[in-house]
């Protein structure tokens, strides 16, 4: 009997949640989770999928209704992935970090009818259980393997529910279309209310293959959770291990120290981190103790890496993938797909090539670089234009704003609101948001380019470049920088440091030390840094 429903003879629905159907039967007694001490195989994980499935339609769950979750990267998370897909239902991912209010807003957002939540996490959500008309159940997840603090709901518990429900058949699984929504993923919010980014069965099951066939998972792979779980749906890299058949070593709390234990351990072959996760790797203690007795593949994005960062990573005996991409595209779209005849190049020209994010995955297919008019700009590495592509790994659109998803579909494509260059090699390169470029005098000034100078600097750890009013320019870069530990330097030491490598009019008039503002996936927030200087003043980009 078959796994899936099919729609004919000749066709099966895309959808990721077929790949576990089959490592279960292919791999059932290879090592699918690893958590602290827990470990389960496929055939485990497939079973307690399965029983969450039932558990939840027993709860009234059906084709279409949202289930929210909101815990760390354990392994509940993870069998969520699975188990919403199977009852045609919709997963929401919660950003772990959020306040109370936006949790709420969330639930209520979505219309979720289930909340699962870690008890540490649990007081983000108990002010909202009797306000928000849409819920019914509260599902309490008890970590103690961990030992986890915090407050139990009324309602079921996670492991009580899995153990009294019978597990779910695969032939009773919900039958779905491809371009059935399978999850709302938040955006940060950073400039308004979180629009919920609608991922497709179809879109996510090709993004989950891109990955495997982009990062060369197997059935050997042993994947560590650095990313964020919520984020991006952890960039559909819990369907892409499945579906390679690899180990997913789950991390319940981000630690340097930790971190380089575990790949020791574990022998990991495939980790996922924002710049500023390889950044403490590196300046972590702890890291003279990384021993690699496997080829370890790190994948990389969130924002433009610093050339000197993916060097010192690769000097590890680590090799980096630079890749690109947005919430709107399933994380990501683009990777720096990399020449073998690079290899040859001197050290610092390797970097620069990798810092560049590069072309479309092997599903995505459409990229460009655009003028204002929707007119390819040159492709000579030096004029800008906004990012905008299309494709199999595109959101279906906002939830519940049509008129947002309109705006970010104008003209056919969906617009990044990136600003970068093509090369004449077909690879991009960003070189800012497009509300992050700084226009001084008339000059368009990368803050990305003045980044990776001060970075450069023996002295500095992480930088970000905003602007900063001016009377006589209209605006000026400044520099936010966090110092490595036991090294001094000055303000003025940087700007005649940057001053060797830049024109006048790019080198920062000022210089602030100390730690940046940061997003639970390591983006720096720059529109922090930017209010100092902007309230009540109005600013010609916006």
């Amino acid at each position: 009997m078959s796994d899936i429903p099919f729609s004919d003879v000749w066709l099966a629905p895309l959808s990721p949640r077929s790949f576990l159907a089959r490592s279960a039967r292919v791999f059932p007694s290879r090592t699918a989770v690893i958590y602290g001490a827990q470990q389960f195989t496929y055939a485990q994980l497939d079973e307690r999928v399965r029983r969450l499935a039932a558990a939840l339609r027993a709860l009234g769950v059906g084709p279409g209704d949202r289930v929210a979750f909101l815990c760390p990267n354990t392994p509940p998370l993870l069998e969520a992935h699975f188990a919403c897909p199977i009852l045609g239902a919709v997963l929401v991912a919660i950003n772990t970090r959020l306040s109370s209010e936006e949790v709420g807003y969330i639930i209520e957002h979505s219309g979720a009818l289930v909340v699962c939540v870690d008890t540490e996490l649990a007081h983000l959500v108990a002010p909202h259980v009797a306000q928000v008309i849409t819920l019914q159940t509260v599902v309490t997840i008890a970590d103690t393997a961990a030992g986890a603090p915090g407050m139990r709901l009324t309602g079921p518990d996670y492991e009580a529910l899995l153990a009294t429900t019978e597990p779910l058949a695969w032939e009773d699984a919900a039958t779905v279309v491809e371009t059935d929504t399978l999850s709302i993923n938040y955006t940060s919010g950073t400039t308004g209310r979180p629009k919920g980014v609608m991922y497709a069965h179809r879109g996510a099951a090709l993004n989950a293959m891109g990955e495997i066939m982009q990062t060369g998972l197997t059935s050997s792979s042993v994947y560590l959770w650095t990313l964020p779980m919520f984020h991006c749906n952890g960039w559909c890299f819990p369907w892409a291990v499945v579906a390679a058949g690899g180990a997913q070593l789950c991390l319940r709390r981000f630690d340097p120290a930790d971190i380089i234990r575990l790949i020791t351990v574990h022998a990991v072959s495939h980790f996922c981190a924002a710049p500023t996760v390889l950044i403490m790797l590196l300046n972590s203690p702890a890291i003279t103790e990384l021993r690699l007795t496997t080829p370890l593949h790190i994948m990389t994005a969130a924002a433009p890496p610093l050339p000197t960062v993916l060097a010192a990573i690769e000097g590890l005996g680590a090799r980096v993938t630079h890749l690109y991409g947005l919430t709107e595209t399933y994380g990501p779209h683009t990777l720096c797909d990399w020449h073998p005849e690079w290899d040859t190049l001197p050290g610092e020209q390797r970097a620069r090539l990798k810092s560049r994010q590069g072309v479309p995955y092997i599903h995505a297919a459409e990229l460009r670089v655009v003028d204002d008019q929707m007119c390819d700009v040159p492709a000579d590495g030096t004029t800008l234009g906004e990012v905008v592509m299309r494709g199999n790994n595109v959101m279906k659109g906002y939830y519940r704003q049509d008129e947002a998803t309109a705006q970010a579909f104008h003209g056919g494509w969906f617009h990044s609101g990136d600003v970068g260059v093509m090369h004449p090699d077909s690879y991009i390169e960003l070189r800012d948001r497009a509300k992050d470029i700084i226009i001084s005098g008339g000059e368009n000034i990368s803050t990305i380019e003045v980044e990776q100078t001060l970075a450069r600097h023996l002295a500095v750890l992480e930088v970000a470049v905003v602007a900063r009013p001016d009377e006589l320019w209209g605006e000026v870069p400044v520099a936010f920088v966090t110092l490595k530990a036991d090294i001094t330097v000055t303000e003025a030491e940087l700007i005649a440091f940057c001053r060797q490598h830049l024109a006048n009019y790019k080198c920062p008039k000022a210089v602030f030390f100390g730690d940046l503002p940061k997003t639970s996936t390591g983006k720096t927030q720059k529109f922090r840094l930017r209010e100092r200087f902007w309230e009540g003043k109005e600013r010609g980009i916006n």
